[in-house]
């Protein structure tokens, strides 16, 4: 029996396995791995207390200050489900493993969010990528397009201009949502173009992609764009599918939890980070999330 288990191995699983070693709770670590979303990013600046580290080698820092701690970490099998016992849940994983917890936090995060469009599968890993930081020395001196107008869009913009020899932003609203230091670094670029009011309709291409077709909102037409890349960057969706049972989630799938004490409506499970509907994504609040649901998770096993 356990007290705690922590599911996932991003800032907001580390952050909970710190605070859970200090209070010498009876924990375990469940991760596939400890990479987490920031690992696509090549320059994160605001990360607390650090000027400037890369996603890479953020991952690497977390795994290592998790594995520093008085805690179990089981990596690699995936949550297959979970089930409520009298005063205690039973958690079973991938290869046969059944664990049992007084308590859980839920800290799986999200994962990339597709356009589900036609072509868009077919040509994944033939010009249709998902991770900037990883794929843009492969299209040195190409034409491409990134989809999405958040901070993941404009990152992916800025790794591109040092490669591509053209970069068209396509924009889904009239405005921008990302930072605007960002925006105005990659505005500055003669190689980037962005289109505004552009919903993506089609990929297309023979043996790799050549190009996209895009619904021009505003003008109500269907405007096409020979490229030899595209890159999505459109958000995430929540891991929360195997608590979906059990607690309540909003209209996008994020675990509902009172924001005083990261509370799931499930007594027993609480919820940090990305798979929440917390208002703000962002690392340092996920971390800061993690702790106070921690630390409210040792006060409920104290009682």
């Amino acid at each position: 029996m356990y007290d705690l288990l922590i599911i996932g191995g991003g800032p907001a699983g580390v952050a909970a396995a710190v605070y859970a070693g200090i209070k010498k709770i009876k924990t375990a670590l469940i991760t596939e791995n400890f990479n987490g979303q920031s690992i696509v990013s090549a320059d994160i600046q605001n990360w607390i207390g650090t000027k400037s580290i890369s996603g890479f080698d953020l991952a690497k820092n977390l795994e290592e200050h998790a594995r520093a701690q008085d805690i179990e970490i089981m990596e690699g099998d995936p949550i297959e489900r979970i089930e409520k016992n009298t005063d205690s849940f039973f958690v079973f994983m991938g290869g046969g493993k059944k664990l049992e917890t007084r308590t859980i936090l839920v800290a799986s995060g999200s994962r990339r969010r597709k356009l589900d469009v036609p072509g868009e599968k077919e040509f994944d890993g033939k010009g249709v990528v998902y991770c900037a930081t990883c794929d843009v020395p492969l299209f040195n001196k190409k034409t491409v397009a990134v989809v999405g107008a958040g901070n993941a869009g404009l990152e992916a913009v800025r790794d591109l201009i040092s490669y591509a020899s053209k970069i068209y932003l396509l924009v889904r609203s009239e405005k921008i949502k990302g930072d605007t230091v960002t925006f105005e670094e990659i505005s500055k670029s003669s190689k980037v173009e962005i289109i505004y009011d552009a919903e993506v309709k089609e990929i297309f291409g023979g043996e790799f992609v050549t190009g996209l077709k895009y619904l021009d909102k505003k003008a109500g037409s269907f405007k096409e764009l020979e490229l030899e890349g595209v890159f999505v960057e459109i958000g995430s969706v929540p891991n929360s599918g195997f608590v979906k049972d059990f607690v309540q989630l909003d209209q996008w799938g994020q675990i509902r939890i009172d924001h005083k004490t990261q509370m799931s409506s499930m007594p027993g499970i609480w919820a940090a980070g990305d798979v929440t509907d917390g208002l703000y994504k962002q690392n340092n609040i996920a971390a800061g999330d993690a702790i106070k649901a921690v630390l409210n998770i040792h006060d409920f096993l104290n009682k």
